[in-house]
């Protein structure tokens, strides 16, 4: 009976040291998952801080009294240049917005700011398209989905004026729809904003007209 005893807990105290070691293992595989992703998350609010930080440094160095400071040459930039420089400032009082507007459109220059996607330089004739990534920290682009219609957006140009734009249009489409940045608007002055939604993968726009 005693024999049998002492094979039996010996059999118990294998299996607690077996699961004892996989749970040391989890426990590591846990700590490590988390030690990434913590690693991760830091990173990217850090990296979203500094590209903020960034923005409004733009915003400092091409402020309205400075940007427009001396306009004798804004009718010879080269709108077809693949250098990038701000071309003007959106502003949109509701959401606490205001940010340079860059005249080209890639990757590393959305990091920065927000960018010309397509059509004019700021308020001329046709559909300014500007495009904006949509961070989980509220900027950029991250808060116009609280618009609504009626709304008002101002845009600065390169002759230190504004223009008032009044939202019209709100909508959701597939990433690779790009009918948005239609060209033909009557001779009208259009400003399109571009966005992402982060939940269901699709593009956020909106159409604002210029207020007569």
């Amino acid at each position: 009976m005693n024999q049998i005893l002492f094979f039996k807990n010996e059999k118990n105290r294998e299996n607690f040291n077996k699961n004892k070691k996989v749970y040391i293992v989890i426990f590591l595989i846990f700590i490590i998952f988390t030690s990434i992703l913590s690693f991760i998350l830091f990173y990217k609010v850090y990296n979203n801080y500094n590209n903020e930080k960034l923005s409004q440094k733009l915003n400092n160095s091409y402020s309205i009294s400075t940007l427009y400071s001396d306009t004798s040459n804004t009718t010879n930039i080269d709108t077809t240049s693949t250098n990038p420089f701000v071309i003007g400032i959106i502003q949109i009082d509701k959401i606490n917005l205001n940010y340079s507007i860059l005249s080209i459109c890639n990757n590393e220059l959305l990091d920065i700011s927000v960018c010309r996607f397509a059509g004019p330089m700021p308020n001329e004739i046709g559909n300014l398209c500007i495009a904006g990534h949509n961070y989980v920290d509220y900027n950029f682009f991250s808060r116009i989905n609280e618009l609504d219609i009626n709304d008002k957006i101002k845009i600065y140009d390169l002759s230190g004026n504004y223009i008032e734009y009044s939202i019209y249009d709100i909508y959701e489409t597939h990433s690779d729809d790009t009918s948005c940045t239609f060209q033909d608007t009557n001779n009208k002055k259009i400003v399109t904003l571009i966005t992402c939604n982060n939940v269901n993968g699709k593009r956020l726009i909106i159409h604002a007209k210029e207020i007569p």
